[in-house]
């Protein structure tokens, strides 16, 4: 999938680290050899090595064994968090508006009536402070969303023992969000979130394949966390592509 794109949405790729550019023709790959030393080497690397065994020596008499206690019964499996539990210990920070001050009489109308962002921050306090905010807002800016007024940012944070609680309970607190807002599309970024949002213990890649329905019918898309494109700049392109959707299936939404 591809956009056109200007000229300041190219820089903003460009920050993420997205490289767009027309592939070039393929070339044609030199014949490879047979892997003779290969599998040599695997084959003797999977021989097995012979084990010398020790003389067996005589025990000691010991004394004789107290009755062990019966073993405690294992926990039924009403009681066991179930596989669509969200983490243990996140909070829902209340959503705030990333770009309260665009004009809401230039909106691109492909952007729908708002977005809503649900991430694990560093800094849920700050979303787009530190250099995995800067990436997110380079990300939002690439989607011209840095355009709408309505586009908002729900973090999650840990609760630390000891601390005033800062936030809902995950459901809740995503529920309470979707009825205030009414998001064209609900951006989910990160494993973490996924798990929150979706309640899937499916991998990653399995949620970014294909987009999801909110039990209120609301749309989801999910990619790679800020956070971890740092960590994993190889990813990026692959994110680019995962927005690319999102606006897609907002547009589709808002034509005519």
């Amino acid at each position: 999938m591809s956009l056109s794109l200007d000229a300041r949405q190219r820089a903003m790729l460009q920050e993420m680290g997205v490289t767009v550019w027309a592939p070039p023709p393929a070339r044609p790959l030199p014949p490879v050899a047979a892997p003779a030393q290969a599998e040599a080497a695997i084959a003797s690397a999977a021989a097995p090595t012979p084990v010398l065994h020790a003389q067996p020596t005589p025990a000691a008499p010991s004394a004789p064994r107290q009755p062990a206690h019966a073993a405690a019964p294992a926990a039924p499996a009403s009681e066991l968090r179930t596989a669509g539990a969200a983490p243990t210990g996140l909070l829902l920070r209340a959503p705030v508006a990333l770009y309260p001050q665009a004009d809401p009489q230039a909106i691109p109308p492909e952007l729908g009536a708002g977005w809503l962002v649900v991430l694990e921050s560093p800094t849920p306090a700050e979303p787009l402070a530190g250099d995995s905010g800067r990436l997110l807002d380079n990300m939002l800016r690439a989607m011209r969303l840095h355009r709408h007024p309505r586009t908002f940012v729900a973090t999650l944070n840990r609760h630390a023992p000891g601390l005033t609680a800062e936030g809902l309970e995950p459901a809740a607190g995503l529920q309470q969000a979707l009825q205030t807002l009414r998001p064209s599309l609900v951006l989910v970024l990160g494993l973490g979130a996924a798990r929150v949002v979706l309640g899937s213990r499916e991998p990653l890649g399995r949620l970014r394949a294909t987009a999801h329905h909110l039990p209120d019918g609301t749309p989801a898309v999910v990619s790679y966390d800020p956070a971890y494109l740092l960590r994993a700049p190889d990813a990026k392109a692959a994110a680019w592509a995962d927005l690319c959707r999102a606006l897609a299936l907002v547009r589709r939404s808002t034509a005519p």
